[in-house]
């Protein structure tokens, strides 16, 4: 009945569509992009956790009324197009800074404060000058701006929140105050000397300022606010705006010298933040000495870079299934995890209504999958979005000229590091040469040789940056609802037309680079840390908690040792969070004695907060090669793509060591299954030869090794 009900609202819409191109929405905000400024960038040798940075020449603390740096310290040129977010934030429209029509138009505001449609200027750095807000949050923790004069109840609790702009992001400094001092910007007699740096995650590819919601905030933290703890933060650590972490770095720092200018040294700076805040952490807390004394990552990945390997194969994966074979025979929950790695289930995805589209415009049999896994919860339309310089901004941010000028990626944001190719394009560091997809599914006999070959025969790569092409939609007449019609960007995949389809090769020299400036993280964990999970695998959330163990392999593999990292997994009705607080505070305060281990070790909790089991056993699993511990029986340990592709858990490998097929067979990598009768077939598949996984990563600097 679903299917047949499915299959009728199907032929009704699809008798009503017309194609358009991927280009809905009209947007007059960023109107013309701005030249690049030339700004310092950092020279790496090594690696920048041994690169000293240059002294900052902004005397601190700016001044109320006045505007904060513009030109970063170290992290390189200045890049536009960029969105204002100031006027999203509460906070005005940003200062003129030209009459060029650079940026973003600033207008005239009427007797009521009150924008007209007269253009008075331009921005294009998007500033604003350094002020005070007010903010209370009463006994409920209902949270509220108020105004002088006010009420203020005696279980009220006031902040005093400073907002600005330093390295064109707007910075806050948010401190409990009593409520004589609240005018008086130096007074702080309720600060306990603990400083939070608030991070914060989503899937940002640059050019835009970003929001700060000072609710938003406060909420996240009103908790430690209550016992005295100051909050900064900038909307250059929200990975939602952008993942570029040595502008993150540059910004952080002048963020918390103004604030240790107007306030004196904390005890101590702890982060805090999620998912790519959570990454942040570990990135900043290995490259600089200067920011974080100890960290609180929770959903967190050892860092973006490596999380695109197999987030990127994802498409590739749901292309081939659904374009290049038979979807309804590989509707399998077994083979989708052995060649995927992650958890799936019958949890239906909003994309079930795009297949019928996309199988019919390619001439195959309408069948609409029974079975979804994280690739598709998880990482739906990420190659769109992160890998697509054609594609742009849906959000109503920037006009068509700019949008069709720009090349928008998550590697264009990082080019003062990465650099461009000759077609002006960022290099991309995502490789998947000798990748043999689905090679433990083949040695578990999960899948056949023949089905191995197949795969990888037709699964290919992306496309170079500049060969990329928008995604397709049709329209409902006379609406905007689209039906996506490049399912899976398939169009910016290699096709298998003449042989093989042809696999992606990435820069080395942009590899290095991203090794060399920090933007991986190698396993430097200078301060204490507990990484913290939800136990998210049964929704199949992209939080997948097998990172930490990547995160933690890395570490092991650098220091030896794992005495300032340590593993929190919980039960999504429980977050242990205020508990990690009161840890982390004994331990910044008075060094993990033995007392504090047993407060702060490796644990699982349960859907009320009981700890389930602890020690530095509960979590051993397949990625130590030792006997299931109890909080990895308690919360399986799923794997991704490239660990099924026989590569380590760590997943830090970028552009493999090759080695031939004839080696590959010779060497068992093919365990018990006989591949001598696809050795020919093989070799045209990996003309270059395979990936043997017993090297580390070819492109990865020996020195890093060194501290």
């Amino acid at each position: 009945m679903k299917l047949l009900s499915r299959s009728l609202l199907f032929i009704f819409i699809v008798s009503c569509l017309v194609t358009c191109s991927f280009n809905p929405y009209e947007n007059q905000q960023v109107l013309t992009i701005a030249p690049d400024v030339i700004a310092p960038l950092l020279k790496v040798k090594k690696h920048i956790r041994n690169t000293p940075r240059p002294e900052d020449p902004i005397s601190y603390p700016i001044k109320l009324g006045e505007v904060g740096p513009v030109q970063p310290l170290f992290s390189g040129n200045l890049h536009y197009p960029f969105s204002c977010h100031v006027q999203s934030s509460g906070l005005g429209q940003p200062l003129i800074d030209n009459q060029e029509l650079l940026g973003t138009p600033v207008f005239a505001l009427d007797e009521n404060g009150k924008k007209t449609h007269k253009v008075i200027g331009f921005s294009k750095d998007c500033l604003i000058v350094s002020q005070l807000r007010y903010f209370k949050v009463d006994i409920k923790d209902n949270i509220s701006e108020v105004f002088i004069p006010f009420d203020l109840k005696s279980t009220d609790l006031l902040l005093r929140i400073e907002q600005g702009t330093i390295n064109r992001y707007i910075y806050a400094i948010v401190m409990p105050v009593e409520r004589n001092e609240l005018k008086n910007r130096l007074l702080h007699s309720k600060w306990n000397k603990r400083l939070i740096y608030q991070f914060a995650g989503g899937v940002g590819i640059g050019f835009r300022q970003g929001k700060l919601n000072p609710m938003k905030l406060i909420s996240r933290r009103t908790p430690q606010l209550r016992k005295g703890y100051a909050v900064i933060t900038s909307t250059a650590n929200k990975t939602s705006f952008s993942y570029n972490m040595l502008q993150a770095e540059d910004t952080a720092l002048r963020v918390k010298r103004q604030f240790i200018s107007l306030y004196g040294k904390p005890l101590y700076t702890l982060g805090v933040g999620g998912s790519g805040g959570g990454l942040a952490q570990y990135i900043l807390a290995q490259n600089s000495s200067e920011l974080l004394d100890g960290a609180l990552p929770l959903y967190s990945y050892p860092d973006m870079i490596s999380q695109t390997l197999y987030a990127l194969d994802c498409d590739l994966l749901n292309s081939y299934y659904t374009f290049k074979s038979s979807l309804e025979s590989w509707d399998s929950p077994e083979k989708k995890q052995a060649i995927e790695g992650f958890n799936n289930s019958n949890i239906e995805h909003k994309s079930w209504f795009y297949y019928p589209f996309n199988q019919l415009a390619r001439a195959k049999k309408v069948y609409i999958p029974k079975n979804y896994s994280e690739c598709i919860h998880g990482y739906f339309g990420l190659s769109s979005l992160i890998n697509n310089p054609d594609q742009g901004f849906i959000k109503k941010i920037f006009s068509p000229e700019v949008k069709q000028k720009a090349h928008w990626s998550y590697w264009q944001d990082l080019t003062n590091i990465l650099g461009i190719d000759n077609n002006g394009f960022a290099n991309s560091v995502w490789d998947n040469q000798g990748v043999q997809y689905g090679l433990t599914a083949l040695q578990q006999g999960t899948i056949s040789p023949k089905e191995f070959i197949h795969l990888n025969y037709h699964i290919g790569g992306w496309k170079p940056q500049q060969e990329m092409r928008q995604e397709q939609l049709l329209f409902l007449p006379f609406t905007k609802i689209p039906i996506w019609m490049t399912q899976w960007s398939t169009h910016n995949i290699y096709p298998a037309d003449k042989g093989p389809a042809k696999r992606t090769k990435a820069s080395t020299k942009a590899i290095e680079n991203a090794y060399r400036y920090g933007q991986i993280f190698i396993g430097f964990n200078d301060v204490p840390t507990i990484d913290i999970h939800h136990y998210l695998e049964p929704e199949l959330d992209m939080h997948h908690i097998s990172t930490s163990f990547a995160t933690r392999l890395r570490i092991l593999s650098q220091a030896k040792n794992l005495n300032n990292h340590k593993i929190w997994i919980a039960h999504p009705d429980h977050t242990p969070l205020e508990q990690a607080f009161l840890a982390m505070d004994e331990w910044l305060l008075k060094g993990n004695s033995k007392q504090l281990k047993m407060k702060t070790s490796d644990r699982c909790f349960d859907k009320n907060g009981k700890v389930i089991a602890q020690g530095d056993q509960v979590w051993n699993g397949s990625w130590n090669k030792k006997q299931l511990g109890t909080c990895a029986q308690t919360y399986p340990i799923y794997t991704n793509s490239r660990i099924q592709a026989g590569g380590p858990w760590q997943g830090s490998i970028f552009k493999c060591q090759m080695m031939s097929v004839k080696k590959a067979m010779s060497s068992g990598l093919y365990g018990n299954i006989d591949m001598t009768v696809y050795q020919n077939e093989l070799e045209q598949i990996f003309p270059d030869g395979v990936c043997d996984y017993n090297f580390t990563d070819t492109a990865k600097p020996l020195d890093l090794t060194l501290n």
